[in-house]
């Protein structure tokens, strides 16, 4: 399945539940990554722009990079007045710019949907001397709490190609071999997202392997999560918790 495929029909669902990063993320990015407001950053499969509205906040120039249209429409909703955002359509293999025309590349919950050898030569051809390649999931935590854990089961039973489309597929082995030796770094981050059920199920319908209305285990799925949220929830919310996964180095 190809990314368009897989998102065409949930942005607004991924525009209103997806989660945004952490603000210590965004700082390490600026502090022990050194982006910074001279930089040139390319979002690479930027989607509907949450980590490029954190990073126009800080006054760094962004180039968004996405197939999709309907996503990268999102984009420019969200980001078309700001001088330094551009949404251009493009993939990781052929993102249209010039050689040697970005200091930094960045890839948000993005990056396991890449041809990755075409994607690195690509990536090698866009980036400056010294030019970094960061990488970022928002990695959904699936045990600790029984929620948690039902949550998970619940994906399992019901999704659509999850076990195959899940960005846990790619092993820290195969990231650290995508960069120059002895060159990645890698930090993790907390975030929890606190959902009413309408935010939940939102959540859920954002992700790209979780069934359309039509399809047969649509119905099931939801009676599931209603039982999960009734069981679950303090003050009519349930919490989801992430650990962003934070990558950089050369390439």
């Amino acid at each position: 399945m190809s990314i368009k495929q897989s998102f065409s029909n949930k942005v607004n669902d991924y525009v209103k539940y997806r989660p945004t990063y952490p603000r210590e993320a965004i700082d390490y990015l600026y502090d022990i990554v050194h982006i910074n407001r001279n930089s040139t950053v390319a979002d690479i499969g930027a989607g509907t722009g949450k980590l490029s509205k954190l990073l126009i906040e800080r006054g760094t120039p962004i180039i968004a990079v996405e197939p999709d249209a309907e996503m990268r429409a999102a984009s420019k909703q969200l980001l078309g007045n700001e001088p330094n955002f551009c949404a251009v359509a493009g993939s990781a293999e052929k993102t249209g710019l010039d050689n040697h025309s970005v200091d930094f590349i960045v890839c948000a919950q993005a990056f396991h949907w890449f041809d990755r050898n075409v994607t690195k030569l690509e990536f090698k051809r866009i980036l400056r001397e010294g030019g970094k390649v960061i990488l970022i999931w928002n990695t959904r935590q699936t045990t600790g709490t029984p929620f948690l854990e039902g949550v998970e089961r619940l994906l399992h039973n019901y999704g659509i190609d999850y076990a195959e489309v899940n960005h846990k597929n790619i092993t820290e082995d195969e990231l650290r071999s995508f960069y120059k030796e002895n060159t990645m770094v890698k930090s993790v981050f907390k975030l929890q997202q606190l959902l009413e059920y309408e935010g939940l199920l939102g959540r859920v319908l954002s992700s790209s392997y979780t069934p359309m209305p039509d399809h047969p285990n649509y119905r099931l799925m939801v009676q599931e999560l209603e039982r999960l949220f009734e069981q679950y929830e303090e003050n009519g919310k349930v919490a989801l918790q992430y650990e962003t996964e934070l990558y950089f180095g050369e390439i």
